[in-house]
């Protein structure tokens, strides 16, 4: 997935926040995924069209890490979501 890509969400889960964590359940598959700590900040993100870049740019501006591993965090977290066909 390239940095500029536009992120469309292609699946609409059951979400529960609990406790400050996402629950979400994707009733196609039966399969039950929790997201925590900045994921959740993510995957608020992806629920309009948006590109990684942007989410990057975001998110440096409200934690204090440095780019390359922010940058790495994204990707993987998007990369999961494209494997399950969430994006």
């Amino acid at each position: 997935m390239d940095k500029d890509t536009k992120i469309v969400l292609k699946k609409k889960l059951n979400v529960t926040d609990l406790a400050g964590e996402k629950v979400m359940v994707d009733f196609d598959s039966g399969k039950y995924f929790l997201i925590k700590g900045v994921g959740n900040d993510i995957w608020e993100m992806i629920q309009n069209e948006i590109t990684p870049n942007e989410i990057i740019d975001k998110l440096l501006s409200e934690y204090d890490v440095n780019r390359e591993e922010c940058e790495k965090s994204v990707m993987e977290f998007l990369k999961k979501m494209e494997g399950y066909n969430f994006i």
